[in-house]
């Protein structure tokens, strides 16, 4: 494990984004080891969608497959490089944000993270889609 990508050097001119849990920009050694997660929604082992009409309870299942590939790759939300929220409903994803929260500071992480508005998912009734890049 490289120390340096646990302890990156975290760059807030500000502090809006502290209680969101993310860090503006972040400063790490050039990682080993580069893992790519497409996109992780609210859905089971066989891909059923779950949730549905509950952003909150569908950003705590995303966030639950992001950390479940993570640990596959040998990794946790402390090597997340970036991280991308997809959402169909903003307001509903800023509400039960602190699902993602939650997990992060459980985890000591605070990724540079983006939240972005979309008009549809790929499945029918999912409302939120999260993407990562993580490196050690």
């Amino acid at each position: 494990m490289t120390t340096a990508t646990h302890t990156p050097v975290r760059i807030n001119p500000t502090s809006w984004n502290v209680p969101l849990g993310f860090d503006q920009a972040q400063l790490r050694s050039a990682p080993e080891r580069l893992l790519t997660l497409a996109g992780q929604g609210p859905v089971d082992e066989s891909g059923a969608l779950l949730h549905e009409g509950d952003v909150t309870a569908q950003l705590a299942l995303a966030m639950a497959n992001v950390e479940a590939l993570l640990a596959l790759g040998g990794m946790d939300l402390r090597d997340v490089l970036s991280m991308t929220v997809h959402t169909t409903d903003v307001d509903a994803a800023l509400a039960g944000y602190g699902a993602i929260v939650e997990r992060l500071t459980l985890a000591g992480a605070t990724p540079p993270a983006t939240l972005v508005g979309v008009t549809r998912l790929a499945i029918p009734g999912m409302n939120v889609e999260i993407t990562v890049q993580a490196g050690r």
